[in-house]
């Protein structure tokens, strides 16, 4: 049975159906949940920008998205009857499977859920796959959940 669960989300609508199956599961189970967000400010850089825009300007905003996205993720759980805490990790610093995997052993989860776009062939050899990263090196079990072609879609029209 597990009994802590964590949830890295991103705020994406994949993210999200990997957040609603977390709840789900929790709900039926007792168990608490830890969402976690990874700000990554170095994808954001141009390297055009001088250091006081990067610390002044872009750095909060980043922060600032990430902790509405765990806010609403908390929200979404408390609305559930599920406690869920928050994780904003915004050092920029390392990969964010091996942030996942530290987080998963110092807490310790029983358990990871985590939205997948389910990519296949070439976009996925371009594009990379946290999941499976973190599928790979995870200490303890992993649950995938796919995005649907609605998620992808809804994705792709908001950006």
């Amino acid at each position: 049975m597990y009994k802590k669960i964590l949830v890295p989300i991103d705020g994406s609508p994949t993210s999200r159906l990997g957040l609603g199956e977390a709840i789900k599961l929790a709900a039926v189970m007792g168990a608490q949940l830890r969402l976690l967000h990874f700000v990554d400010p170095f994808a954001y850089v141009g390297g055009f920008e001088s250091p006081a825009v990067f610390i002044t300007d872009l750095l909060p905003l980043l922060r600032e998205g990430g902790q509405t996205i765990l806010k609403e993720g908390q929200t979404l759980a408390a609305s559930k009857g599920v406690q869920a805490e928050t994780v904003l990790i915004d050092d920029g610093v390392g990969r964010l499977s091996d942030l996942v995997v530290s987080q998963a052993l110092g807490w310790p989860a029983d358990l990871i859920v985590i939205g997948t776009h389910g990519r296949r062939g070439v976009r996925r050899v371009f594009l990379g796959s946290d999941a499976e990263q973190i599928l790979r090196v995870a200490p303890v079990p992993v649950l995938l959940v796919r995005g649907t072609e609605e998620a992808e879609a809804g994705s792709k029209s908001a950006a």
